[in-house]
């Protein structure tokens, strides 16, 4: 989808949903028993000031529903309310139906009884009643832009075989749509699932996805590395697209407990620009507002943290995050009269089938080896300003000039032979060897190494080969790309006993082009009928995976030369791995986003093609401390230091 408006928008909303998650500071999840119909209007109307003309609403179960399919209708009558100051602030929201689960607590209404909330008929069927009953009583409300089943139910419903979650939600849903009701629907699960996680919690974005209107991951990343920290929900985002529905950044956030004003605003400038290049069309913070009046009512009298995720203070007052929210709500209007997409899919990240489905004798285990690697390889590409873009092994793949699979122990065969006809017909195709990080079958379950990769392994079964350094150098003895010959990268190397292992190779058709510090093949490229394979002997991935305060380091070199060998189009980059550039295509011209994802203040050297039209800012591009330029390509100066408006004082 190039543009969120195009069939995201309600009644009372025009353009892309950029909000947040809404409990009003009078009452947190208790707001229906202590409505202020006063506070409410002011804090819609200091978010409509910041550029939010949406927010995402609950449904209290205990309090909408007291009895079984029996409204309080003192409760409604506040909802009521609640949508018309919508109306008034030029705002829509996106009631969410079952809470249930909220900020660190469960909540029952107190007849459940303790019944299933998948399984048990009668209980699906009382949320299936309150779905239906509000989406008849206010599906034609002008405030209502969208709907979500859940508050991730995950939580609250637990876990269970997809087969029970799939037809649960395919009841609740067309309990909306059965209504009347015709804005956009989705789960508000918080997309944690198998395709995404690696763990199978029963939510499959494949089997859900055809039910629901867009997709809503939910991420707080904790993370050892920055760079990966700032990454991870762009990652997310792009692990939720290719199944046909677009993706809305449903939570995301910072409590002010555990950042300063300062790297809030970095945080936010983060991730909303690097989830707009990976394809995001709406965000909604969490949350609107701070808690501190009511810490004595659970869940913030235990879950303190949960007090100060607000984008306002206690008062009201506008954080300094939200005004960096209002700056990229001033830029995306700018891209949605004409829509938007980000230009990528050049390069392809290949996602093993492994990793989605937890086939015959496979462990938790690998697929989290393998969530690691291509988290690290995101993270590498991005630094080396690659269009890259996530392809799925399970769904095929196919179109991209360079194929990059990172720390692949497990392949399908038909994957593995997928790769082969596409470096047959002119791709690249790079692999790095990895172990896996368990004993449980350790090696790669990737055969045909000497057909494919122009090699003859001396691997001996049962045992690895460890690296013995804990910095590994790669020494190129031949020119790769945009590395010359007599350079020298190094790679500190992390990771277990099992991981932190080589390939032990010899070359049968191979070129090497760069050998370890003790003279064995590093890294070997291979003529295969128009195209090539490029195979590397370390596990570069995860051996930056398990390091902290790692990034950037050096892969991204190697993954730059990938991208020159195979001719994929970068018009303008900065070869500096501090710098994000990514490319939009919007109207006639197109934007370039250059982001700064380092402390670092840092003067960008530009490297332009001859025949891409940019016109620079300036001499030279500065940026700021985790700070962000767009530049439009073909024109002028769209926008500078966007971030700026939100840096603290």
């Amino acid at each position: 989808m190039s543009s969120a408006d195009k069939s995201m928008n309600g009644n009372a909303v025009t353009g892309p949903w950029i909000g947040v998650n809404f409990w009003s500071r009078s009452g947190g999840p208790r707001m229906w028993t202590n409505y202020e119909p006063a506070v409410v209007r002011e804090e819609l109307a200091v978010l409509a000031a910041h550029g939010c003309n949406v927010t995402r609403s609950f449904c209290y179960w205990p309090d909408f529903v007291p009895e079984p399919e029996r409204f309080d209708e003192d409760v409604l009558a506040r909802f009521a309310d609640f949508l018309e100051a919508h109306v008034e602030a030029g705002m829509g929201t996106i009631p969410t139906f079952i809470v249930g689960h909220m900020s660190g607590e469960n909540w029952d209404p107190a007849w459940r009884g303790g019944r299933d909330l998948y399984r048990d008929v009668w209980m699906v069927s009382q949320q299936a009643w309150l779905a239906a009953e509000l989406g008849r009583r206010y599906g034609d409300h002008e405030a209502i832009v969208g709907w979500l089943v859940s508050n991730e139910m995950p939580l609250y419903g637990l876990e269970a075989p997809s087969a029970d979650i799939t037809a649960w939600a395919r009841i609740i849903v067309q309990a909306v749509r059965s209504s009347g009701a015709r804005q956009p629907v989705s789960l508000g699960d918080g997309a944690w699932g198998i395709e995404v996680t690696g763990h199978d919690n029963g939510y499959s974005l494949r089997e859900l996805a055809p039910l629901v209107d867009f997709l809503g991951p939910h991420s707080y990343p904790m993370e050892s590395d920055q760079v990966r920290q700032m990454l991870t929900p762009a990652f997310i985002s792009e692990l939720c697209g290719g199944f046909g529905k677009p993706v809305i950044l449903e939570e995301f956030g910072v409590t002010s407990d555990f950042v300063s004003d300062q790297s809030a605003v970095d945080y936010y400038t983060q991730v909303l620009y690097t989830t707009l290049l990976a394809g995001v069309t709406g965000w909604l913070a969490w949350n609107n507002c701070d808690y501190d009046d009511i810490v004595d009512q659970d869940p913030y009298r235990h879950h303190l943290f949960e007090l100060h995720f607000g984008l306002t203070d206690r008062t009201g007052k506008p954080k300094p995050q939200l005004r960096t929210l209002a700056a990229f709500s001033r830029f995306v209007a700018s891209l949605a009269e004409d829509g938007w997409e980000p230009i990528k899919g050049e390069v392809a990240l290949v996602v093993p089938e492994h990793f989605e489905r937890a086939l015959p004798f496979t462990t938790e285990d690998y697929r989290r080896d393998i969530r690691d690697n291509l988290l690290q390889s995101y993270v590498a590409a991005r630094e080396a300003d690659l269009p890259v873009q996530i392809m799925r092994e399970v769904d095929g793949f196919g179109g991209a000039r360079l194929y990059l699979v990172p720390g692949a122990k497990l392949l399908t065969g038909p994957g593995l032979r997928k790769l082969q006809q596409l470096a047959t017909e002119g791709a690249t195709v790079y692999l790095s060897y990895f172990a896996g990080s368990t004993t449980n079958q350790r090696g790669p379950w990737i055969t045909w190494l000497d057909e494919i990769f122009g090699v003859r392994h001396t691997l001996r079964y049962g045992l690895v080969d460890p690296i013995e350094d804990d910095v590994v150098e790669f020494h190129f003895v031949e020119d790769f790309g945009d590395i010359a010959a007599g350079t020298t990268l190094s790679f500190r190397a992390g990771g277990n006993a099992n991981g932190r292992s080589y390939l032990p190779v010899e070359a049968a058709g191979a070129t090497v082009v760069a050998v370890d510090g003790h003279g064995r093949p590093a890294l070997m490229r291979h003529a295969l009928g128009a195209g090539e394979t490029v195979l590397c002997t370390y596990p570069l991935e995860y051996l930056a995976a398990q390091l902290p305060s790692v990034n950037p380091e050096e892969t991204w070199r190697v993954y730059s030369a990938l991208a020159t060998l195979a001719g994929v189009s970068r018009p303008v980059r900065v070869d500096d791995p501090r710098v994000l550039v990514g490319r939009l295509r919007t109207g006639a011209t197109g934007r370039v986003v250059f982001l700064n994802c380092s402390p670092d203040a840092v003067v960008a050297d530009v490297l332009v093609e001859p025949d891409f039209d940019l016109t620079l800012p300036a001499e030279e591009l500065r940026l700021e401390p985790f700070g962000v330029e767009v530049v439009p390509a073909g024109g002028t100066r769209a926008s500078a230091r966007v971030a700026d408006e939100g840096r603290p004082s």
